[in-house]
């Protein structure tokens, strides 16, 4: 019979085991250290010559992590283009004509690939291009878990399902995000993502016509730029901050305060529902935001991340091997 020593040994063994094939285990901020020294440094510089080019991409460089992560996990599969016998996700609802920045990242990616070919993944190199956005345009800087490889297929219908839409109330975002193993608390801090960038009119135009909880000042200067109409100026962009929409602060959360959130979704979160107090501590607390924003893009960044022999390492972030 085996003493309880060694039966102890076999059982911390085990635990081990499985905890190193829980995906997350295999992830580590030091993953490129040797294979790819100058990942930083190198994708940094692609970062800030595309925002300084134009301030409003930083925004959408973060979103593409977000949508990315948003649909069978931080995969790469949202940077897949449609082929005859495939269908991407970048023509999805809540991403067509919507997501952008995909020529900085092809930008990232040749850049990586000349530093270290064949070792990136394009799924790493989301998650770094959005910590980047972040810190460039003022916000707090984090070490980015990596490791994570590339999906060889996408899913629309997912992305159509699993992406959270501006029209949606404080409980369907919180089972949205819940659903992706995120708190209320990571989705209310995340949400201050729309501290930077812009949002079109089509995503506003109800809540700026049809809504009572809004700013009457506010909602008069949307107007301006969004007609009533449908397909009459879908297009037209207004900043999702109304103050500093290339600034990552936190006065997104004041504006909600004062009833000045453009989405339907934002406005929600300050709507006397659950969510009043935390969005009213970030308000007044800028360190706090930062705190919980950042933990919060780490374990987003931890969602279903495809590791060890799973997917591949793309050489086009466009299309598979």
């Amino acid at each position: 019979m085996a003493s309880s020593s060694s039966m102890a040994f076999v059982a911390l063994a085990c635990l081990l085991l499985l905890s190193m094939g829980s995906s997350n285990a295999q992830l580590s901020t030091n993953f490129y250290s040797s294979s790819c020294p100058n990942l930083d440094s190198t994708v940094k510089s692609v970062v800030q010559s595309a925002i300084k080019k134009e301030s409003r991409m930083g925004a959408s460089l973060l979103r593409l992590f977000f949508h990315d992560c948003f649909v069978n996990g931080c995969d790469g599969s949202l940077l897949l283009d449609d082929t005859s016998s495939f269908t991407g996700e970048k023509m999805a609802g809540p991403n067509n004509g919507s997501v952008r920045g995909f020529e900085v990242i092809d930008q990232i990616k040749s850049a990586v690939e000349k530093v270290c070919p064949g070792v990136v993944s394009c799924a790493d190199i989301l998650a770094v291009t959005a910590r980047d956005s972040v810190v460039i345009l003022g916000g707090p800087t984090w070490n980015v878990k990596l490791g994570r490889r590339d999906a060889r297929t996408a899913s629309r219908t997912a992305a159509n399902n699993n992406i959270p839409q501006p029209t949606f109330s404080l409980t369907q975002l919180i089972s949205s995000f819940q659903n992706q193993g995120l708190s209320t608390t990571d989705m209310v801090a995340l949400s201050g993502g729309h501290t930077i960038g812009q949002a079109r009119c089509t995503s506003f135009r109800s809540r700026i016509y049809n809504e009572s909880n809004i700013d009457a000042t506010f909602a008069k200067t949307r107007q301006a730029n969004c007609p009533r109409q449908s397909n009459s100026g879908d297009n037209n962009l207004a900043p999702l901050d109304l103050q500093t929409p290339t600034s990552f602060d936190n006065k997104y959360y004041k504006n909600v305060v004062n009833q000045k959130g453009l989405l339907h979704s934002d406005q929600q979160l300050f709507s006397g529902g659950s969510t009043n107090a935390l969005v009213q501590t970030y308000s007044s607390n800028p360190t706090r935001f930062s705190t919980d924003f950042v933990a919060a893009m780490i374990k987003m960044g931890d969602i279903k991340p495809l590791t060890g022999s799973n997917g591949e390492i793309r050489k086009n972030c466009r299309k598979t091997n």
